[in-house]
């Protein structure tokens, strides 16, 4: 069986770091499927973003908490933003997508500057 590396930009780090025992419990159980199962896991557990700029954007989802991610040129999972759309379903989207898009073009700068 494969184990598919995951990294956590610092501020997702952060953020879980605050999650009540439950949701945090559910996000580690969703956390280890996406490292065993990578690319492979879905529905429920995966779905695929609409409306980012990244096509391969996804979000690991638990109850209501949500963590948008890519999986990158090394097929690496890439946390990039986290949080808990309850109340907040179609709003909650639209500011984190942004944000996750900005952190992914980021990332891969970092990673094209490493290449060099």
């Amino acid at each position: 069986m494969d184990v598919w590396t995951i990294i956590q930009h610092p501020d997702v780090a952060e953020w879980r770091k605050g999650l009540d025992e439950a949701d945090a419990a559910l996000m580690a159980d969703a956390l280890d499927r996406l490292g065993q199962d990578g690319p492979g896991l879905g529905r429920p557990v995966v779905d695929t973003i609409k409306n980012s700029r990244h096509h391969n954007m996804k979000e690991l989802r638990a109850r209501t908490i949500r963590v948008l991610f890519v999986f990158d040129p090394k097929r690496r999972a890439i946390l990039l933003v986290g949080g808990d759309k309850r109340g907040e379903w179609n709003r909650w989207y639209k500011t984190a997508i942004k944000v996750a898009d900005t952190r992914y073009d980021e990332w891969l700068e970092a990673m094209e500057e490493e290449g060099r």
